[in-house]
């Protein structure tokens, strides 16, 4: 594991916490401050600075033979897409 790697996974998991809490309207500080909008673009920032490290390091073809990297990715892109959804559902 390299330096790279350790801020890769730690820009990732770290977009997390701030993409739920900024859909789900709590609050968290980031670096952009408390709010739902500033946790959303916090996120939507760490994980651009993740794919963009991963795509320094390893190329984006090898992306699809990272399973641990894609399934991250793949979870928090789809609480991107169908958070507002559960929020609604179970937030009555």
């Amino acid at each position: 594991m390299t330096v790279i790697d350790f801020c890769v996974g730690a820009a990732l998991m770290n977009a997390m916490p701030h993409l739920v809490l900024g859909i789900w309207k709590g609050r968290m500080f980031s670096a952009f401050g408390f709010g739902n909008w500033q946790n959303k673009a916090y996120g939507m920032l760490c994980m651009c600075i993740a794919l963009l490290l991963y795509n320094y390091k390893y190329g984006l073809a090898h992306l699809c033979n990272d399973g641990i990297f894609t399934g991250a990715l793949s979870i928090g892109v789809i609480y991107i897409l169908t958070g507002h959804f559960w929020y609604k559902r179970f937030n009555k």
